[in-house]
Order: C-alpha cells, then structure tokens, then sequence
C-alpha cells in the first residue's frame, strides 16, 4: 500500500496504481489492487468497472482447469482470462507482440460481461489499456516528453493525467485497446463493434468537475444541468426562494448556473469537513448514516429565517438529503425546497456503481410528493431525464446515446436479467454486512 509519502521515492518505467471503492467483494487487502501474476507470464493489471457474469466464470474456471481464484474481488477473472490467452500464444522465448495481446483482449471481450477499463503492464514488453465493448466506464490516454523521452499514462478521468503533468491525446474508444511497448510506439486498435453507451452518472457524481471524459467537459454538463433544473423550476410554477445553496461539492457547478438563470442570490451555507470521505460510496450503511452529520455543518447565517433552495447532484438511498433538511431547519430555515440534478433513481447499476441494491432507492417506489415527504422537504424537483441526456451530448454530440440503467432500468449489454440482479444484489448485502461487523 502507497500513500502521499512513500510514492515519491518509487522508481521506473511502469506503474499501475488503484484508488477505487469495491462494489464486488468485501473490500479485504486481498481484494486490493492491482493484481499481479508471475506465471505463466508476468503481469499487473487494475480496472475501474463491475463483472457481471464474475460468478459464472469462476465456476467455469474451476470446471475447466481447478483453478481456485485467490480474492473476492471480479478484477481477478479478467486478469486470468487475458493471461491464458496471451500465453497461449506465446512460444519461448518470443515476448508477446502487439497482435498477440490485443487477441488476448479480444478474448476478454468475448467471455467477460459487464463493465470495465483496464490498463495493465506486462514487465519488459509494454502497457496495455482497454475499455469494454459499451465504453460504459471511461478510459482517458495521455503522453508527456520529458529529457528522458516520452512517456504514456492511462486513467479514469483526465484530472490523473493533469496533475501528473500529461497532455490528454484521447478517450479510449467503446471496445478499444492500446498497447505501448518499451519502444514507446503506441499501437490502437478497435476489437468491438457494440454501440458506445457511456455512464452518465460519471458526469452526475462521479467525475472531478475539472475533468474531460468522452471529450465532454464535466464542469460545462453540470452547469447545463442546473441551467435545465432552473427552466423546469420556473415552469413548474414552483416557489421562489431566498437564495440557492448547494450541497457539496458535486452539485456546486450546476447550483450556481441555476442560481444565475433563475436570477437568485448563490449561497455557501454548509461547510465540509475535507477528511470525511464521499458517504455515497462508504460501503455500509451504519457508515453512511454516521459519517453524514460531521461531513457537513451548515452556516446559520444563511439558513436563519429564510426559504432556501438546496440543491444536489442525485437522491439515491435519501440518508443525506434527509439529515441536510433537518439540518437547514435546526438552522432556521423558514421552507426549504430541494432540486435534483438528475432523474428519480430507481433501478440498481450492476457496472460498478455503488447502488446494486432495489431496495435502498428511496424513489422506487414513491411518487414524488411521497419522496418530499419522506425528505422532509416542502418542495422537490427533479431534473427530467431528456434534459439530462441533452445537456450532456451537447458537450460531445457524436455520443449518440449514454447508459441511463438506474434511472430506467434498461441495460445496454443484454446480459442483465432478474436472476442476475438478484444474484449482485444478494452479494453486496452479505459484503456490507461483513464489512459491517468488522467495523463494528
């Protein structure tokens, strides 16, 4: 495990490094990645997604070869499949070519479901990096030249690339993968011809706003998010507020361009506590719950006897919302009104969003009188779903259309039914318990 302190004395010419939360497995150091094998051939590999079929397949591999897998974690089903077919491939002493590892991957393609991007590096032949056949997670490439020659990065989002000092060269396109090898020649290729259906919760939530993912601007999408909330707002004939407050940090771009286009007052009233991780993607619900009150406090100055509009990126499982309304009336609020920069969540994600569970989506099964009641809010608007879709392929129109999964309940891959949603969801409810009663 690296940390702030101990990466700047890593030395060489390939790294693979992970910061993500689990949403498979129970979040052990076993399930940490990246992943490394030695044999049959040497390679470290890290991925951004969910493997839906990840059950299936490690019951195939044992059927197949009595192979027992090692972790909890889906990253390890990929990691095998490439390496048996990229040493299937290979002849002593010859090192795997180009060719050979995007066969490899091509393999992956066609025995692993789900969502993912990969990157990998294979010790004295290359990187290779990959995204699945829907581009459904994003996968960003950048290069930098230095004194010592060019050099090649891969992450999830272009901020990694920024701050590392990488000029972004381009978004891995749905079903493509580039290998660079230790000549520094970058090869591409395109192994899939499925429709390209990128996450939109990425620009909902997930994404630092001074990121660019699919050549769309995170910071520009969620200001056409609020821009939207403020025409729905005003034609719904809703209440005016005193002022517009956001609820940080993800929905602070698209509050102030509402506030703007509503021609309100802009207002910080709560603070966040900067050590207190995202509670959306805490693994157990008791952690959520507790963490929530000493992320935020709000400043009463701004709450004391006014009507406030809160607004935030989603409404997922409702534990935030509902304990920030209390907050603004502990804190004087005279009405407050709530805006949500996307559509009623109704449907789990099972391509790596942390929400695999029906029953935690407080909009399920409430209409949205029932949610504002169950929010304790005295108005509540949520962005519509077209307007959602069309704020953020005007920032690249080539996108002809995003994952929308949670919000509808249709899931671009076909793999997923009933049976599997039930089998995700029963997984993550028995991890989170564990985690639970490890931290408990």
């Amino acid at each position: 495990m690296f940390n702030e302190n101990n990466m700047p004395r890593l030395r060489g010419n390939l790294g693979v490094g992970h910061v993500r939360y689990p949403t498979v497995g129970g979040g052990r150091k076993d399930d940490a990645q990246p992943f490394h094998l030695t044999f049959p051939i040497g390679i470290a590999m890290a991925h951004n997604g969910n493997v839906t079929n990840y059950a299936e397949l490690l019951e195939k591999h044992f059927k197949r070869s009595g192979t027992r897998l090692n972790s909890s974690c889906d990253l390890e089903v990929i990691l095998f499949a490439f390496a048996n077919a990229l040493s299937a491939r290979l002849v002593p002493p010859h090192r795997p070519t180009a060719e050979d590892v995007f066969a490899a991957v091509q393999h992956v393609f066609a025995e692993v479901q789900g969502a993912y991007s990969v990157v990998a590096t294979i010790p004295d032949v290359g990187m290779v990096a990959f995204r699945d056949p829907y581009g459904i997670k994003p996968c960003v490439f950048g290069q930098k030249t230095t004194a010592e020659g060019r050099w090649f990065a891969c992450a999830s989002e272009s901020v990694v690339l920024d701050v590392n000092g990488y000029e972004r060269s381009f978004d891995l396109d749905a079903g493509e993968a580039v290998f660079v090898g230790m000549d520094k020649k970058l090869v591409r290729k395109k192994l899939s011809d499925k429709p390209h259906r990128p996450c939109i919760f990425e620009l909902v939530y997930f994404a630092r706003p001074d990121s660019f993912l699919d050549d769309v601007s995170v910071y520009k999408t969620r200001g056409r998010f609020g821009e939207a909330l403020a025409n729905q707002w005003r034609s719904s004939g809703a209440p005016i507020p005193d002022s517009v407050i956001p609820i940080p940090d993800s929905s602070r771009d698209a509050a102030l361009a509402m506030a703007m286009e509503l021609g309100l007052p802009y207002r910080e009233g709560l603070v966040k506590n900067r050590y207190i991780g995202r509670t959306f993607i805490m693994p157990s619900q008791k952690g959520r719950q507790n963490s929530i009150r000493r992320k935020l406090n709000p400043i009463k100055l701004e709450f004391d006897g006014k009507d406030v509009l809160l607004v935030d990126d989603s409404i997922v499982r409702g534990n935030t919302a509902r304990k920030i309304v209390q907050m603004a009336r502990d804190a004087g609020a005279r009405k407050v009104y709530l805006a949500s920069c996307s559509p009623p969540l109704i449907a789990p994600c099972p391509y790596g969003i942390d929400m695999q569970t029906k029953r935690e989506f407080i909009a399920a099964h409430a209409t949205n009188d029932e949610v504002a009641r169950l929010l304790g809010v005295d108005h509540l608007v949520y962005l519509d779903r077209d307007a959602m879709n069309a704020a953020a392929r005007a920032g690249n129109p080539k996108i002809e259309r995003f994952c929308n999964a949670c919000f509808t309940g249709e899931y671009p891959t076909g793999d997923i039914t009933l049976e599997r949603l039930t089998a995700l969801e029963t997984d993550r409810i028995q991890n989170r318990d564990e985690i639970g009663c490890a931290a408990g």
